[in-house]
C-alpha cells in the first residue's frame, strides 16, 4: 500500500474522532473512514501517530476534559458524561492517571498540567499534498521573512539545565516532556519557546538553553514544580522565518535560517542587536509555516 494512502487514512481518522469527540466512536467507524479492515486501519494509524486509536481517543478527550475544567465552571460529572466516560468514578480514575491529581482537585486549583497536543500529521500532509511545501534542495536559496515586533514588560515560566547549549542536549540533561507541560500553562501569551539566555539571565551553574513560556506581567498563577518564574522587560525582537520545509528535513531548514541569520546586518534597517534584553528564541519547527527564530534588537538612534 502506498505511504500516500496511508497517510490519507490517517487524516480520515483524526477526522472522524475530532468530529465524533463527544459520541461512542468504534474501530469499525474508523475502519470506514480510512477503507481498510479494522486490523490494518488500526495498524496504520499507530505507524503513524504512534499511539493506538482508543490511546489517541482517551488522551484527547482527557486533554479536551481538562481545558473545560480549567476554563468553565462546570461540574466534573457532567464534563466526565460529555467525554462519553461511563461514570464519574471512571473519569476520575483515568484523570488522575493522566494528569497525577483528581478532576475535582484540578478544577479548584488549575495547576499547569501536560496536555495531550494532537500530532500535525494532519496539517502537515494535508499542506504537503496542495504543493505548500518548499522541498530540501530549495531551501538553500528559500525567501527568509523578516520583521521587528514589540515584546512587552512580561514574566517567563522556564525550566533550566546545566550545561545544556541546544535542544538535544537540554532534552538529555532535563527531559524531553518539558514542551509539553508549557503547553497546559493557563493565560500564556505567546506558544512555548525554547531559548538561548545571555548571561544577564542566568545564573551561575545554569544552563545557556532553556524551555519556556511567556505569561503576563501581573500573572501570580501556579508555576509547575522545578520551573521557576522570571521578569523579562519590553524590548524589540527581530523575527526570522523560513521557507515551510518537508518535516524530515528540519535540521537542514535550521541550519539554512542559522547561516541567514549570521550573515545578517540589523543596521541595514536601523538596529543592531540587543542580546542582554531578553533572550533570543525558537519556536517549535512545523514544516507547514516553516522554522522561526527570534533575537532581540534596538533602534540605532536608542
Amino acid at each position: 500500500m502506498d505511504s500516500w494512502d496511508n497517510i490519507n487514512a490517517v487524516e480520515r481518522m483524526q477526522a472522524v474522532i475530532d468530529a465524533h469527540l463527544h459520541e461512542p466512536i468504534t474501530l469499525h467507524m474508523l475502519a470506514q473512514a480510512a477503507g481498510y479492515s479494522p486490523w490494518h486501519a488500526a495498524k496504520v494509524f499507530k505507524a503513524y501517530i504512534g499511539k493506538s486509536p482508543f490511546e489517541y481517543i482517551r488522551a484527547l478527550r482527557l486533554s479536551r476534559a481538562a481545558v473545560r475544567l480549567r476554563d468553565k465552571d462546570v461540574r466534573v460529572v457532567d464534563v466526565a458524561f460529555d467525554f462519553v466516560f461511563d461514570s464519574h468514578e471512571g473519569f476520575t480514575r483515568a484523570f488522575s492517571k493522566q494528569f497525577g491529581l483528581s478532576p475535582q482537585k484540578y478544577s479548584q486549583s488549575k495547576p499547569p498540567i501536560k496536555l495531550f497536543i494532537p500530532s500535525g500529521v494532519r496539517e502537515y500532509y494535508l499542506a504537503l499534498q496542495k504543493g505548500e511545501y518548499k522541498m530540501s534542495e530549495t531551501l538553500k536559496t528559500s525567501t527568509i521573512f523578516v520583521q521587528v515586533v514589540e515584546r512587552p514588560a512580561r514574566k517567563l515560566i522556564l525550566k533550566r539545565g546545566v550545561q545544556a547549549s541546544d535542544y538535544y542536549a537540554y532534552c538529555e540533561e532535563v527531559g524531553c516532556d518539558v514542551w509539553d507541560v508549557l503547553t497546559g500553562v493557563q493565560q500564556a501569551l505567546y506558544e512555548p519557546i525554547g531559548m538561548w539566555l545571555p548571561e544577564n539571565l542566568r545564573p551561575a551553574g545554569t544552563s545557556v538553553y532553556a524551555q519556556g513560556v511567556e505569561m503576563p506581567l501581573d500573572y501570580s498563577g501556579p508555576v509547575p514544580q522545578g520551573f521557576e518564574l522570571i521578569e523579562l522587560p519590553a524590548c524589540k525582537m527581530m523575527i526570522f522565518q523560513g521557507q515551510p520545509y518537508d518535516d524530515a528535513h528540519f535540521e537542514e531548514a535550521i541550519g539554512s535560517l542559522w547561516e541567514t541569520m549570521k550573515n545578517y546586518n540589523p543596521e541595514v534597517y536601523g538596529f543592531q542587536w540587543a542580546d542582554q534584553e531578553g533572550p533570543r528564541f525558537q519556536l517549535e519547527p512545523q514544516g507547514y509555516r516553516g522554522y522561526i527564530e527570534g533575537r532581540p534588537v534596538k533602534a540605532i538612534n536608542s
